[in-house]
Order: structure tokens, then C-alpha cells, then sequence
């Protein structure tokens, strides 16, 4: 049984490092996309946004469904880095949990202490791409929804227009 647990947390040990560099680029692509989102945000309040959202419905002539799966397409990776980087926090917490408990088992309070900067430090950073992500995945959305709605009330002008 000893084998069989020294072996579960040598195994979840070798997760700590990509953990944190899953964390690190959750965070970068958070900052990125807020900053996409503020130039978008500028442009819209200005009146000089384009849609790329009719931009390719012009393109590929797509209807409805397929203009939902674009925009679908188009905010998976808000979502997906919003849904993930607090379960890598969570992770990124539990891994050094370990070590400090060990360490301070032994009184060694130096190693309890670096083992808990790793671990709540990963947690906020990890949080704060969450938040970033989701904040900029839920604006986004409801501007795409807004323009998918203005695409299909002219369409339906139109298809009316014709019918008269």
C-alpha cells in the first residue's frame, strides 16, 4: 500500500510544472483578449466597428444556424480558458498542499512557507484569468447575439419587402 501511495504523489508531483504554465498562458491569453475587447469596446462606442460576424455571413452566405456556430466557434476559447483555469488553480493549490504538510510535520516552517507561496499564488493568478476570460466571454456574447439578431430582423425586412 506505502508503493502504491508514493507512487500517486510522485505522479501528481510531475503535474505541478505544466500546471503552472497552463496557469501562465490562461493569464497572457486573458490579457490579450481584454485588450481585444477594449479595442472592440473603442470602436463600438465610436461607430467604427465592422462585424465579422456579417462580414462572414456575406462571405459564405450562411444562415442562421450556421452564423450561431461561427459565433459559437469565436468564443470557445473565452469559454474554455474561463471553465478551466480555476480547476488548474485548484490543482496548482493542491500539489505543494503536500510538501508544506510534510514539511510542517518535520517543523521545517521555511519549506512550508515557499510551498504555500507556489500554491495560492497559482490559485490567484488562475482566478484572475478566469475572471478576465469570463467577464470579456459574456460582453462578447451578447454583443455577437445582438448582431446575429440585427442580421436576421434584415433578412426578414427583406424577405417581406420581396413577398410586397
Amino acid at each position: 500500500m506505502h508503493f502504491l501511495e508514493s507512487s500517486l504523489y510522485e505522479l501528481a508531483g510531475l503535474f505541478l510544472v505544466p500546471v503552472l504554465l497552463l496557469i501562465l498562458l490562461a493569464l497572457l491569453y486573458a490579457f490579450a483578449a481584454l485588450g481585444g475587447f477594449a479595442v472592440e469596446w473603442w470602436q463600438r462606442r465610436g461607430g467604427r466597428h465592422r462585424s465579422a460576424l456579417a462580414a462572414y455571413r456575406l462571405a459564405s452566405g450562411a444562415g442562421s444556424d450556421d452564423l450561431e456556430l461561427w459565433i459559437m466557434r469565436r468564443l470557445e476559447l473565452l469559454r474554455l480558458a474561463s471553465r478551466t483555469a480555476p480547476m488548474l488553480g485548484l490543482i496548482a493549490t493542491m500539489i505543494p498542499m503536500g510538501p508544506a504538510l510534510l514539511a510542517l510535520g518535520r517543523g521545517d516552517a521555511a519549506s512550508v512557507g515557499e510551498n504555500l507561496v507556489t500554491a495560492f499564488s497559482a490559485v490567484i493568478l488562475a482566478l484572475v484569468a478566469a475572471s478576465i476570460t469570463f467577464w470579456v466571454l459574456t460582453v462578447r456574447r451578447r454583443w455577437l447575439l445582438q448582431e446575429l439578431r440585427d442580421i436576421e430582423r434584415e433578412a426578414g425586412e427583406a424577405g417581406a419587402a420581396e413577398e410586397a
